[in-house]
């Protein structure tokens, strides 16, 4: 095997660990209020862009 088919392979690998390691991370009962706190981030800094508009 050539250098890039162990970087490819060990790319995967890093990848498929950390896809793992973010499912466990989200799906954890412990961590429901740390993701739930966070729900409508995205949609309330619409707020703090509108009003920058304005000016």
């Amino acid at each position: 095997m050539t250098v890039n088919d162990w970087l490819g392979v060990f790319f995967t690998v890093v990848v498929f660990i950390g896809m793992v390691y973010v499912y466990v991370m989200v799906f954890r009962p412990a961590n429901r209020d740390k993701f739930e706190a966070q729900r409508g981030m995205a949609l309330d800094d619409e707020d703090h862009i509108n009003a920058g508009e304005r000016k």
